[in-house]
């Protein structure tokens, strides 16, 4: 099948605009392997620091003969979608040996959970820790003693951050090792049941945290289809994952196997083979492209019309907000998972998942068949369903149907004829609205706004009544400048009651939504932000707003003259603790949400050129 003309075009626009900025990249990469990023650039007592405490790889390591993977973790045991990874580096030194390699764990990132901060102080660190574990990955990878690196992470920042640390090393090959969604617990519908419950006052907190228990209650990736699991598509659509193990579950034996074939892999495409395939060449605008269509075929989260821009500009290629929306016209929704539908990706995976999703876009000429992956073949690998033969790891045909129609649809019978992806744009900035989970009948929202900078006063306006009509909230104040742009999941379940209650909802904010909000419109990550005088610091109580995803617009129905000498509301005082303050820095010098939210990669960009 031909490559659909859209998506050609696009492809090559980006190709063009990027001509620059990823010719100087291919050449770092390229001077990084020959300049000595290497063993072989070591003194002896470099060497003995580096292998001093390796025990039994001692003499491998020592010897210089045998690849060396660099192991950088995301672990630890308070997040669940990453305490699995305890016992990671001991098997994949094991798995090492059998293929004559040896691995060291390179060092460790910090793993925030965003269902832990979400709604509070800590949450305010969160984008930003994307750039801190790029640079932890820098750190830990700076050594120079890899020809290969195993990057264990899952989570919302964990995999953006991963990758553009990494791709800075991008002459390494590099594989992603999942680690698995958790079993499915409660379901999602009924764990929001409660929580709208519980915003009307209706049941308790005790029945409240029974429900989040019976949710999350196991090791692995939480089972709604959110930012982590879009983490993990993508990798997929990258090629960038062994085959389908995105959503293969903790402890059992093919998530075991599907860890022993990365790191044979890993061996296989190391830079002495006749198989070398580094990061920074698989990492191209095509696999960015297939990134963004994955995303959009899925119903994926919002969080990645920032992460992706980030993690492109690391490999020296610059997408924007209108790619998105342009791939989103001609790339149909072939997925219903948990915000956007009943099911969780356990049962996503069961009705063919990732595999079924992947080889009905190739069929259709809507993906980059073409491109380098880590495994054996192109993308057309990523068509198939990894499954055991007595104990051995194999790979079969995806599901010819899917297995449960309401969950996964073919091309020829989509939910929506698009992605779901709108960009907005007008007189208060430009944004994008998830569609996907949103009633058709509500694309268009016009009403009087209410304006607050702190979400904790919109709730406190919820439960005292103040918005029990037509409303388009305003959270302002919340973008990367002004306070880290976190999250503002916590007000999903009383914009839901309003919805509910028959009223015209909206919500425009410059900060973010979790990738597990849906019903709801939202406008979001309007940009400029209003700290600096963006237009969102321009309204006013009671002005009329318009949010429209048929016609792409986000207005502020005032008049021009009017509008032209409203003076902005200034910046509310920043509260410090929690950490936020070592975070100063990062809120003075970081750009634009369209262009990734990143203090790390503007100033990169400025001393490079």
């Amino acid at each position: 099948m031909m490559l659909h003309p859209v998506i050609e075009r696009v492809t090559a626009r980006i190709i063009q605009r990027s001509r620059h900025s990823r010719s100087r990249y291919l050449d770092l990469i390229e001077r990084a392997r020959d300049a000595g990023t290497n063993r072989e650039a070591l003194s002896c007592g470099n060497l003995a620091h580096a292998f001093a405490a390796s025990g039994d790889d001692k003499p491998a390591i020592r010897a210089g003969g045998a690849m060396n993977i660099g192991i950088v973790t995301a672990y630890n045991d308070m997040l669940s979608a990453h305490q699995p990874y305890g016992r990671y580096p001991e098997q994949i030194k094991l798995f090492a040996r059998e293929v004559e390699a040896t691995a060291q764990v390179a060092g460790g990132v910090p793993a925030m959970c965003d269902g832990v901060t979400q709604g509070q102080a800590g949450m305010d660190l969160s984008l930003f820790s994307r750039d801190v574990i790029a640079m932890a990955t820098a750190v830990s990878l700076s050594h120079a003693m890899f020809e290969g690196v195993a990057m264990l992470g899952i989570c919302d920042k964990i995999v953006p951050g991963l990758l553009i640390g990494a791709l800075r090393f991008g002459h390494l090959p590099a594989i992603l090792i999942p680690a698995g969604p958790m079993p499915s617990g409660l379901a999602n519908k009924e764990k929001q049941r409660v929580r709208q419950l519980y915003a009307e006052g209706k049941v308790g907190k005790a029945e409240l945290l029974d429900a989040e228990a019976a949710s999350y209650h196991g090791a692995g990736t939480c089972t709604f289809y959110g930012t982590a699991n879009s983490n993990q598509m993508m990798m997929e659509m990258m090629g960038l994952h062994m085959p389908g193990a995105s959503f293969v579950n903790p402890g059992t034996k093919l998530r075991q196997e599907l860890t022993r074939a990365a790191v044979h892999r890993l061996a296989e495409i190391g830079w002495d083979g006749p198989n070398y395939r580094p990061l920074g060449t698989c990492v191209d605008e095509k696999a960015i492209v297939n990134a963004c269509i994955g995303l959009l075929a899925t119903g994926g989260s919002t969080n990645h019309a920032i992460h992706l821009p980030a993690i492109a500009r690391a490999a020296g290629i610059v997408i924007d907000w209108t790619d998105f929306a342009e791939l989103s016209d001609v790339v149909p929704l072939l997925a219903r998972v948990y915000p956007n539908g009943a099911a969780d990706v356990n049962e996503f995976h069961a009705a063919g998942g990732i595999p079924y999703i992947i080889g009905e876009l190739l069929d259709a000429g809507l993906l980059h068949r073409d491109i380098l992956t880590v495994g054996r073949k192109d993308l057309t690998g990523y068509a198939e369903m990894p499954a055991l033969a007595d104990d051995a790891l194999m790979w079969t045909e995806r599901l010819k149907e899917p297995g449960d129609t309401s969950l996964v649809r073919p091309v020829s019978n989509p939910f929506s004829p698009d992605g779901g992806m709108k960009l907005l744009s007008g007189n208060l900035g430009r944004c994008v609205m998830k569609t996907s989970a949103v009633d058709p009948e509500r694309w268009t929202i016009e009403a009087p706004a209410r304006v607050f900078s702190d979400q904790n006063d919109v709730l406190r306006a919820f439960k005292a009544g103040e918005l029990d009509r037509d409303v388009v909230v305003v959270v302002r104040f919340q973008g990367p400048r002004a306070n880290g742009m976190p999250e503002l999941h916590k007000l999903t379940p009383a914009l839901g009651v309003l919805q509910d209650k028959g009223f015209k909802v909206a919500l425009v904010t410059d900060g973010r939504m979790s990738g597990a909000s849906g019903k709801v419109p939202a406008a979001i990550h309007v940009s400029p932000e209003a700290k600096g005088g963006g237009p969102l610091s321009k309204l006013r109580d009671g002005d009329i707003l318009r949010l429209c995803a048929v016609g792409g617009e986000l207005e502020a129905m005032v008049a021009a003259d009017e509008w032209q000498v409203r003076t902005p509301t200034p910046t509310p005082f920043t509260h410090y603790g929690t950490g936020r303050e070592l975070f100063a820095m990062m809120r003075a010098t970081c750009d634009e949400s369209e262009r990734g939210a990143s203090a790390m990669l503007a100033a990169m960009e400025e001393e490079i050129g």
